[in-house]
Formats: C-alpha cells, structure tokens, sequence
C-alpha cells in the first residue's frame, strides 16, 4: 500500500481532496494509487488549460491529489511540488524534453558486464542522474559472465567518482541484498539501462516475484530485446519503491549536471591559465596537462566536451543554432590568437 509524506496528507486535507500516486501512464490516462486502491485517472480540463510545458504533465512517481468521480475514476486536479524530476530526450530527436520519472531518491544505472558494457553511455546517465536531484547508483549486473570485474569496476570508478557501485547477478542471485539499503520505506529508485541488462530482472528478484515480464540478451551480438514498454512504478514489502523504465541504448541530455559527473575534469579546469579555456590548444591548460601526463584520458575529455556541446546547442532554432556555430568558431579563432600572443611573449621573456 502507498505511503504518503505526512505533508501530502495535510495538503490533501486542506483542498478536501485525495492524495494519490501516479504508477503508470498510458497516454492521456493514468493509473493512480491511493488510499481506496487502484484507479483510472485523466487530468482535468482547468489542468490541461494551465499546462505549458509536457513536463507539468503528471509522470510516474507523482503525488497528485484527486477527485474520484466513482470507485475506479478520478480526476487529478493538481501535481504535489516533485522533490526530483528526471528529464531525457531521446538522441537524435527534436522532442524537447520527456519526464521519465519524478519524485526519486535514487537512479539505479544498470550496466551489464559483458559486451554492452559501454563507460559513455554511463557518462550520459550520469550528467543527467545528477540534474535530476537524486542520488545515482551504479548498478553492474550479470556478473556471472564476467571475468574481468575488477578491471571493468576500476573504469567505472575512474568516471563516476564518488557514487556508489554495486555488482550483482540475478543468475547466481549475488549482490542484490547491497540494494536492500537504498529501498527502505518511504525512498523511490528509478531503474535506468539499456535493454537487456537485467533491471526487468533486478525488480523481480527485489519483489520476491515475478511481476515484470523479461527476455534474455541475443547471443549474437549481446543487445538486449524491449520487454518494458512503459514506465511503472511498484512497492516493495519494505515500503520502498522503484520504477521500472524502457531501455534507452541512446540518450540525449538536454541538461545535465557535468560538475557532478565530470567533477574531475572541471577541478583541473579551474587551473588553466584562462578562463575561458576550451581545452584544446590554449597554453597553461591543466586539462591537456593531464591527458598528456595519463592522469585523465583522452576519451572521457571528448565525451565532456561532446555533453557540454549538445547541451548548449539543443532547443535552438536553425538561426539560433547558426549562431552558436559562428561564435564557436570565432571563439576558436579567438584561443588561436590567444596562443600566438602568448608564444610571442614567452619568446621575449627567455
């Protein structure tokens, strides 16, 4: 049965309204959870008037409160202000941006340890884990056909400073009690990974049952088949909660926090010469220093840099887009001659 924050419970009482949860969505329909169980909800016209953006739309894992027009019909009247909200936009898309998931405490990013064992694509979730608001966890799973977990454990390490990492297999049931702690009463953990990589399975094991349909990764080229197709969001006999999402091979980031997950790239930043430093040819840059020295490698400064870029170009217009371009490229001309004024003058001065 949902539980809901004593907050909610006062708001809800004030607006003579019930408090309810979002637990999947189908569309313009949605099925809530409250008190008085399990119901088909649509948003009310005033709501649907008001809304600006598809994100004040409600998404799963949101606490709305409702008017139930019988015992299986509501109308939600109003979202409850989201602790967390996390936001991705499929790559290659115009779409401007697509809730996945709100109210979470954590983001489970789940990797697989064989061939789909891919650390940009990590970098991706990571940058957007850490906009959201919640904590991300890096969950490696199929362990069991690994045979080089410490190498592959050391290179998420090295991009995902700080987060916590946990590895399991679902075949030889290991590691999945080391969730147990981020599952506790009243806490929400969104599941996020490519298909195939066995979140379907992590959340069965989690419940005791199997609740969520799964499929096996092709032997042909390790690339998982779609058994979710909608995001939904499931208690745990604990009180916990997690969401279950589609698989997302590609992700674009709209937003994202690279000060989290590229703490590292931009603490060396902060001692280039310039301030501006875009990393590249500028004299005094620390981060080339450090990708010269193997401190930091040449591939995670790329995949920094590729997120920095895609994020200030999306939601322009071609203008707009042609623009950014131009002053990019004027920039780059602009740390040329950087470079040159500075070689001049450290020519005079020996």
């Amino acid at each position: 049965m949902v539980r809901f924050p004593e907050k909610i419970t006062e708001q809800a009482k004030a607006a003579n309204q019930t408090p309810a949860r979002v637990i999947t969505q189908h569309g313009e329909l949605y099925r809530i959870l409250s008190e008085k169980g399990e119901a088909i909800a649509q948003v009310s016209g005033r709501f649907a008037y008001d809304a600006e953006a598809v994100s004040d739309f409600p998404v799963v894992g949101d606490y709305v409160l409702v008017d139930f027009m019988d015992s299986e019909n509501a109308v939600i009247a109003s979202i409850l202000p989201r602790s967390a909200l996390f936001v991705r936009r499929a790559a290659g898309t115009k779409v401007a941006e697509q809730a996945v998931a709100a109210n979470i405490d954590y983001v489970f990013i789940c990797m697989s340890l064989n061939k789909d064992f891919n650390l940009r694509r990590t970098e991706r979730y990571l940058t957007i884990a850490w906009d959201s608001g919640a904590m991300p966890v890096i969950v490696l799973t199929k362990a069991d056909l690994c045979t080089d977990i410490d190498v592959k454990r050391s290179a998420i390490e090295a991009v995902a400073p700080g987060v916590d990492i946990v590895v399991t297999s679902s075949e030889a049931h290991t590691g999945i009690e080391a969730l147990d702690k981020y599952l506790t009463s009243g806490k929400t953990v969104a599941f996020l990974g490519s298909s195939g990589v066995g979140k379907s399975t992590l959340i069965n094991q989690l419940i005791g049952e199997a609740v969520i349909k799964t499929a096996e990764i092709r032997d042909d080229d390790d690339k998982g088949r779609h058994t979710t197709t909608t995001r939904q969001l499931l208690y745990l006999k604990s009180g916990g909660a997690v969401i279950d999402t589609p698989g997302m091979r590609e992700i674009g980031v709209e937003s994202g926090d690279t000060g989290q997950a590229f703490s590292d790239i931009e603490a060396l930043a902060a001692q280039c010469r310039f301030s501006d430093c875009r990393h590249e040819t500028e004299p005094g840059c620390a981060v080339k220093a450090a990708v010269e020295s193997g401190e930091l490698s040449e591939e995670r400064l790329e995949s920094y840099k590729k997120l920095k870029l895609e994020m200030s170009y999306d939601g322009l217009n071609s203008r707009q887009l042609e623009k950014k371009k131009m002053d990019r490229m004027l920039a780059e001309i602009g740390g040329i001659k950087a470079f040159k004024n500075a070689s001049k003058k450290d020519k005079w001065q020996t």
